[in-house]
């Protein structure tokens, strides 16, 4: 193995909650004033803190979000994942090859807390990460791009920043953890392979399956 700890990013990566949360927000912001297609979502949204959709809303119409927009976002979100969230193909067995060879592992999302325990109940996921493993953007000031969220988790579980490498799926998430001084591996499953390129991803797969031969 050559890296001392594999960190997950969560959305899109260990549960399929993208097409749900990122339809959810787009058609909330267009209900309160502010046309968002699926499209603009993922493109300005996916990957990031709840905050970064308050801050490109005030920047773009001058206009600030309801007081209650992140309790009823979320509100939304939970209830389609309690009807409908999966994980990621092939997640588990990536989880289950890193425990079966000693492999130390976390996950640092975006979300909440709340949020990833939601996904993590509804889809079994929950029995491969204790509270020990999670790490939320609301453990530090600024979530993804900023690398804050991945040094973090990289100090809570005791390895060195170079020493890590994070599994990714969004631009504003592979430019954190490299920032953060990690290798970064990038999941082409929902965002074009360019895009995860660009942002500096050293290594590209399209799905699970083949993440456990590129971490040998």
């Amino acid at each position: 193995m050559r890296y001392d700890l594999v960190i997950f990013d969560n959305d899109g990566v260990l549960v399929d909650s993208e097409p749900l949360s990122n339809t959810i927000l787009a058609g909330y912001l267009t209900e309160l004033g502010h046309p968002t297609t699926y499209e603009d979502s993922l493109r300005d949204y996916m990957g990031a803190a709840v905050h970064r959709v308050h801050d490109l809303v005030l920047e773009r119409s001058g206009q600030r979000l309801p007081e209650d927009f992140d309790a009823a976002f979320h509100a939304r979100v939970f209830a389609a994942f309690e009807r409908e969230l999966e994980p990621v193909a092939g997640a588990v067995d990536v989880l289950e090859k890193l425990v079966a060879d000693g492999v130390p592992y976390c996950l640092a999302s975006s979300g909440s807390h709340e949020r990833i325990r939601v996904g993590h109940r509804r889809t079994g996921l929950d029995r491969w990460f204790d509270d020990g493993r999670i790490f939320s953007a609301e453990d530090v000031g600024r979530g993804k791009p900023a690398p804050d969220l991945f040094l973090y988790a990289a100090e809570r579980m005791g390895v060195r920043p170079e020493k890590c490498v994070v599994i990714e799926d969004s631009p504003l998430g592979v430019q954190a953890a490299r920032s953060a001084g990690m290798t970064v591996y990038g999941f082409t499953a929902m965002t074009p392979a360019e895009r995860l390129s660009g942002a500096g991803a050293t290594e590209l797969f399209a799905s699970m399956g083949e993440l456990a031969d590129l971490l040998v």
